[in-house]
């Protein structure tokens, strides 16, 4: 199962577990909906938050050149998308049979409740990946600078391809370079 499917699917599932609670809840106690609802939703977004982190201290463990990272906010951003809609599918299935549920139309549940999902892990997700990455990197020693030549960019690396022509160091020093004419004499 890819990193994106399995964060995913847990979150989904964690999701439909929020609406179902929050449709409990509310109907319980309809005067503390507001409260229920954020208290839900921050749960939720703790726990998001507490895998990015996880992910961004070991990606920064695994690997100190930031330049060679996994990218983290492409696979949470998938997870997210995936997470909104399948939750939202899920839980439109379930408003079908449980009315206690709050969910709209399956349309407005796919899309704007997706997106709505998806923005909050992504943000959430790269905010606790950020600060896992940062707290292993202010600790590590500073990492070397690592040569492009072999690098399987090296033909589209831009700065591989002017310092490939570049001048020698001695007219680096002086910051003029040699002319034909001052070769000569």
């Amino acid at each position: 199962m890819s990193k994106w499917l399995l964060r995913g699917v847990v979150f989904a599932t964690a999701m439909v577990i929020v609406r179902l609670l929050q449709g409990v809840l509310i109907n319980a106690a309809p005067g503390n909906a507001i409260w229920f609802s954020v208290t839900l939703v921050a749960v939720f977004t703790i726990a998001v938050v507490i895998w990015g982190f996880i992910d961004g201290r070991a990606d920064a463990r695994r690997s100190p050149d930031p330049d060679r990272r996994t990218d983290l906010a492409m696979i949470w951003l998938l997870a997210g998308l995936f997470a909104g809609i399948v939750s939202g599918a899920v839980s439109w299935i379930i408003g079908l049979f449980y009315k206690s549920i709050y969910v709209g139309g399956l349309l407005n549940e796919i899309t704007t409740f997706a997106a709505f999902t998806a923005l909050l892990m992504f943000l959430a997700a790269v905010a606790g990946a950020t600060l896992g990455r940062w707290l292993v990197d202010r600790k590590a020693p500073p990492v070397a600078m690592h040569d492009h030549a072999d690098d399987e960019r090296a033909d589209t690396d831009v700065f591989a391809a002017v310092n490939a022509g570049a001048p020698a160091d001695d007219t680096r020093k002086t910051g003029a370079a040699e002319t034909p004419e001052q070769h000569d004499k």
